[in-house]
């Protein structure tokens, strides 16, 4: 198991550390599948879920805003027939944070649980 699963969000202000790209290496490397890309200027890191049809891509969109939720971090979510996208980044210093990890790790691990 990834130990960033068993890790909790902190709390965000615009003066939270962003990771530098060692950190992000690193963290990434212990998340297969997620890929780093940027929009707006804004790196975020974002992975493709496979599901069967458009209610399990609904029942696994569900599973992660209620995890979203608890750990009071939201990413942004596509959900389609047959797969769900998520995106991870913290807006407000509009950088990645060890956050993202956390919950890349944890909805990784609740896609394992659920599908």
């Amino acid at each position: 198991m990834n130990e960033l699963t068993q890790l909790h969000c902190s709390a965000i202000t615009s003066d939270s550390p962003r990771l530098d790209e060692r950190d992000i290496s690193q963290y990434l490397a212990k998340l297969p599948g997620w890929q780093i890309y940027e929009t707006e200027g804004e790196p975020r890191l974002e992975k493709t879920f496979k599901c069967t049809d458009f209610n399990q891509a609904l029942a696994f969109t569900n599973h992660v805003a209620g995890i979203a939720n608890k750990e009071d971090h939201h990413p942004a979510i596509l959900t389609e027939w047959g797969k769900v996208t998520v995106t991870w980044w913290t807006h407000k210093i509009k950088a990645l944070h060890l956050n993202d990890f956390i919950m890349a790790a944890k909805t990784d691990q609740l896609y394992m649980g659920v599908l």
